[in-house]
């Protein structure tokens, strides 16, 4: 599949702006943590536990101000079809602190000093956008766990394919468009009130493109809101 003069035109058949599907979201599904939650956007599957707050050790990472978000991002090994060697990575390491980042403006920390939350996430399916499905999933879990939150965080991927913007890139347009010339991954976080907490880019964009980009963001991540919103309601009934 490449890229035309008229447009890209996707595998799978989706609108450039269009989500993968299905979209699920449910929380208290790991009965032993404090907080927990799945999150599903076409094939991809993440899961968060939240532990805490709890007293941080050792102590001298204490901060007597606030508490401490602790984020732990890993792929399963049986997440892809290739086996993946498990435990930490520099990519997994990376996106732990990104996920820390992207959650802790709407955190209220400042109400657990010398304390710490952990937040666990553990991707079991991957089809690209594992990143954002994990950061989905594990502010629904802090939610559950009833830390004080300001806001819910949305996450979700725009891709740029040659000269043309697509929403949530699935694992075929993000492994086959990687390399290539324009090609461009945008991971973007936004709260409901439509505050950008995290955002990333990899490749070329102009300053056009790029506020498109934040539009198409923002008006998925209402509907990813929504479809947490849900979820945390039916876990309060």
């Amino acid at each position: 599949m490449t890229t035309k003069e008229k447009g890209y035109v996707r595998e799978d058949g989706r609108k450039n702006n269009e989500l993968r599907s299905p979209i699920k979201a449910e929380v208290g599904i790991i009965p032993n943590a404090d907080g927990s939650a799945m999150f599903q956007i076409g094939k991809t599957i993440a899961l968060a536990a939240v532990y805490g707050p709890k007293k941080m050790h050792p102590q001298h990472s204490q901060d007597p101000e606030k508490g401490t978000l602790r984020c732990t991002y890993n792929m399963n090994s049986f997440s892809v079809e290739e086996r993946i060697r498990p435990g930490p990575s520099r990519r997994s390491t990376e996106i732990s602190k990104i996920t820390e980042w992207a959650l802790e403006p709407v955190l209220m920390l400042d109400k657990f000093p010398n304390m710490v939350v952990d937040v666990h996430i553990n991707i079991i399916q991957a089809d690209a956008g594992t990143r954002c499905a994990g950061i989905n999933a594990a502010a629904m879990a802090l939610a559950h766990a009833g830390i004080p939150m300001k806001d819910m965080v949305s996450s979700i991927s725009v891709g740029k394919i040659d000269k043309t913007l697509v929403l949530d890139l699935d694992k075929y347009e993000d492994s086959e468009f990687k390399d290539g010339e324009g090609s461009t991954d945008i991971p973007v976080s936004i709260t409901h009130a439509g505050e950008i907490t995290h955002l990333q880019l990899d490749g070329k964009i102009s300053k056009e493109q790029l506020m498109e980009v934040i539009e198409m963001a923002k008006e998925a991540c209402g509907k990813i809101y929504e479809i947490q919103k849900k979820a945390l309601k039916e876990a309060i009934k």
